[in-house]
């Protein structure tokens, strides 16, 4: 503008008036104004600062389900001990360690001869007992004989009849059978072992029971506190699942068998038990888990990144930005991890933009440029759920 009208007055001078020094002191002064105005434009541009570009969620209320998230180990739904019941040398093992196994499937043999050599025994004793007790019931029958004698016979017949049962079974149980289906531990006694059938000596292996898996996990008074009521209510309806030790979820949901209906005094939880299908062995006896509980929902709350959370020592934060633009430290109150993102209980308020990106270089009152993004809703398969999870920590 300014250009505009000095080259005006400039050509009206310079082409019209005789005195050409007067014009040219009209040219200068024009150009002087209008350097004078670019420099005082250029240091009002300076003097704004440039804010950093920063990407924020707006916050909105939402409703999440009510979870918890615990350690549990699992154990066999059935964890049978496998004994001898007879003694002796054990000769053979029959089963393959660590395999699924059949009910009534050999897993041990313990030399058999000397029980056969008894089964024997008993066998022509009780053939021999068998005939005197006829023998002497017709004799008794016709008075030859007295009633003592035929009595002695019969009991002395009954007496052998039951060693040979006696005799049969225990040939029998030098083969050790599985007493149930499931899959087998280590053996305990290797062979050419002395099998005795005291308690320390009869132990040979155990069986567990893997389909279904038992999951047991127990409850602070801290988790029932975030539950609704304060408790798990077995009438209502909750869904229960776990991840596997490399952070996978496991495919099938499971559902409680068991509700303890006191405090454990020397944990100070509540014992619980879950019991989920596990037709192909993905879950063993022994291991440790991280079990997930989803009872009800929580209403009123908000969801924010897990990456725009900080932790202090005053607790957890996030920046929101403000008027003009500036960020501002916002303390809340956390619930727990949903997907990737974190239950925000308290602090923030509807619309309220909270910063997700650029969280280290931030400062109180920093200016910044926000660029509003949606807020990811996917819910990993490996659902980090721990609020407890180390995160950054404001400088």
């Amino acid at each position: 503008m300014f250009d505009v009208a000095c080259s005006d007055v400039r050509n009206k001078f310079w082409s019209g008036n005789k005195n050409k020094r007067w014009s040219s002191n009209i040219a200068l002064s024009c150009m002087g104004v209008l350097m004078m105005t670019g420099v005082a434009m250029s240091q009002e541009s300076a003097s704004k600062p440039q804010g950093m570009p920063v990407s924020v969620i707006e916050a909105a209320v939402t409703s999440v389900p009510n979870t918890l998230e615990v350690t549990a180990q699992a154990e066999g739904a059935k964890e049978i001990e496998v004994r001898a019941r007879v003694g002796g040398i054990l000769i053979k093992r029959l089963y393959e360690e660590g395999q699924r196994v059949k009910e009534g499937q050999p897993l041990f043999q313990i030399d058999p001869e000397p029980y056969k050599i008894a089964l024997e025994e008993s066998q022509a004793r009780a053939k021999q007992t068998a005939r005197e007790a006829a023998r002497l019931k017709g004799l008794f029958a016709q008075q030859a004989v007295s009633r003592k004698e035929f009595d002695d016979a019969t009991s002395a017949n009954e007496v052998a009849q039951a060693n040979l049962k006696t005799a049969q079974l225990n040939l029998k149980w030098s083969t050790v059978t599985a007493p149930m289906q499931g899959v087998t531990g280590r053996a305990q006694r290797s062979e050419g072992s002395l099998i005795t059938t005291t308690s320390d000596g009869s132990l040979l292996t155990s069986i567990y029971q893997v389909d279904p898996i038992w999951v047991r996990f127990g409850l602070s008074s801290s988790d029932t506190s975030k539950l609704p009521g304060g408790r798990l209510d077995p009438s209502q309806s909750t869904t229960v699942e776990i991840f596997t030790p490399n952070g996978k979820l496991y495919p099938q949901k499971g559902k409680i068998n068991f509700l303890s209906s006191f405090i454990d005094p020397k944990l100070g939880t509540q014992q619980l038990r879950a019991e989920f299908p596990n037709s192909e062995n993905q879950i063993l006896p022994g291991q440790f888990l991280k079990i997930r509980i989803s009872t009800g929902k929580i209403d009123n709350v908000f969801l924010v990144p897990q990456a725009a959370v900080i932790q202090t020592e005053r607790g957890f934060m996030v920046w929101t930005v403000g008027a003009d633009n500036k960020v501002v430290p916002t303390p809340l109150q956390m619930g727990n991890w949903v997907g990737k993102n974190w239950v925000v209980l308290s602090g923030l308020k509807a619309g309220d933009k909270v910063v997700v990106d650029n969280i280290i270089k931030i400062r109180p009152g920093a200016v910044v440029a926000p660029k509003v993004v949606p807020l990811d809703p996917v819910v990993p398969a490996a659902g980090a759920a721990s609020p407890n999870a180390p995160v950054k920590e404001a400088k």
